[in-house]
């Protein structure tokens, strides 16, 4: 019997690999060989998978590297919300409030009125204060006038005083001359009288003598009536010359009387010159002026008060924006300092707190790109405008203290303030909206 020398081929067995992932078909039954399953996949998709993976490899190339270099150049941070100045308005006075022309949401511009308070008692009280500023400018008004007519009556008085003196100055003048002409014919006098009595005593003499030879009969009786009628005259003539002197010294005794008149003319007139020019008359009139018109100052500051407060009873809008929040009702009666409208205004910022390791490379100006939680696919370029001089630790109610035993250290945030620049109107940004901001800082 011829055995055949070739080895007979045992029949295949199929290997099942030990983790099930290629000895499954696709419909999921066992035994399938891994060859007859690729041999059913199309010729093309091989390629088609290569290709795709390298395509997916350079979009991952691409976009990784692009984030790479995003990242490296900017500072990002998601603690960032937008921000308002908002305006509280406050009632500066107390009254009640008549109107309210707006409402929460809508929106006012600057200088628009919102609110008018009762303004009843306010009128009132500048009409009181412009009468009583009127009639306190009127007696100023005469206070003055009055000092005009002081001055010019004083300067009349002046005048006048002074002319007495000169009229007095004169008369006395006038009277010491009288004084002196009669002081002179005194002494022309008193010398008359000298020769009188000498010659009245000579006559007497020769009326003795002759009486004497008479009696004797050595001179007829003619030279004794010659010598009385001589005698006669003689004693005429001293009797004559006493009374020149007697009428001298009356003219002198006048003369001296009316110079001392006189004198006492010049001195009352000096005196009411004195009088009549002392300052304190003009002085004392000028300081009632200058009260009378200081009080009209202080009425003129009441009536703008009372102005100022009728001002308050209209409330305006110092910004553009909108009514936030209202806090009151009509006919509410409010106080000083009680708050009335938030005012949220159309100009916004927002306030990103970046950590402290993130700002070695920051400062004013740098670019910075801005998503808001609300608009996604909207992109908001803006800039920063400021950052913050301390960490917002620094301004807690209670600072950290680091100087303990057990510290630990934190990394602190300081708060960056950017501004959007020219912010869609379509798409307006809230205070209070959560935003995403990376500065561009290389």
């Amino acid at each position: 019997m011829n055995v055949d020398s070739r080895e007979t081929k045992a029949p295949s067995v199929p290997q099942v690999p030990s983790n099930g992932a290629g000895g499954r078909a696709a419909d999921g039954e066992p035994g399938v060989p891994l060859e007859a399953e690729a041999r059913k996949r199309p010729a093309w998709l091989r390629p088609v998978v290569l290709v795709a993976g390298v395509i997916a490899l350079l979009l991952v190339l691409i976009y990784g590297t692009r984030w790479l270099l995003y990242a490296g150049a900017h500072q990002t941070t998601d603690d960032a919300m937008i921000g308002a100045d908002t305006v509280v308005l406050t009632s500066k006075i107390a009254e009640r409030v008549g109107s309210i022309l707006t409402d929460t949401n809508e929106p006012v511009h600057k200088g628009q009125l919102l609110i008018q308070l009762d303004d009843r008692d306010e009128r009132t009280r500048v009409a009181q204060a412009e009468a009583a500023l009127n009639a306190q400018r009127a007696q100023a008004r005469s206070a003055q006038e009055n000092v005009a007519f002081t001055q010019a009556q004083q300067g009349a008085q002046n005048a006048e005083n002074t002319g007495g003196i000169a009229a007095a100055q004169a008369q006395i003048a006038g009277a010491e001359s009288q004084y002196a002409n009669a002081v002179q014919q005194l002494g022309v006098a008193d010398a008359a009288v000298s020769g009188a009595r000498a010659s009245l005593d000579q006559a007497n003499a020769d009326l003795v003598r002759t009486q004497t030879l008479v009696n004797s009969g050595d001179t007829p009786r003619q030279a004794l009536d010659a010598a009385k009628a001589t005698q006669a005259n003689a004693q005429s003539n001293y009797r004559q010359a006493l009374d020149r002197v007697r009428a001298a010294q009356a003219q002198a005794n006048a003369a001296q009387a009316m110079i001392t008149a006189e004198r006492g003319q010049l001195q009352t007139a000096q005196g009411k010159l004195a009088e009549s020019a002392t300052p304190y008359k003009v002085t004392t009139q000028i300081a009632q002026a200058q009260a009378q018109s200081a009080q009209a100052g202080s009425l003129a500051a009441q009536l703008q008060q009372a102005k100022d407060q009728l001002s308050y009873t209209r409330i305006y809008s110092p910004i553009d924006g909108y009514v936030g929040e209202k806090d009151i009702e009509i006919g509410q009666t409010v106080q000083p300092g009680t708050t009335l409208l938030n005012l949220v205004p159309n100009r916004t910022f927002i306030t990103a707190n970046f950590k402290e390791t993130q700002l070695g490379d920051m400062k004013p100006g740098q670019e910075v790109d801005i998503n808001v939680d609300a608009y996604h696919g909207t992109k908001f370029t803006g800039h920063v405008e400021a950052i913050g001089p301390a960490s917002q630790n620094q301004f807690a109610l209670v600072p950290a203290q680091n100087a303990t035993g057990n510290f630990v250290k934190v990394t602190q945030r300081v708060p960056v303030r950017i501004v959007v620049d020219n912010p869609p109107p379509e798409r307006p940004l809230r205070p209070g909206m959560s935003v995403e901001a990376s500065v561009k800082v290389k």
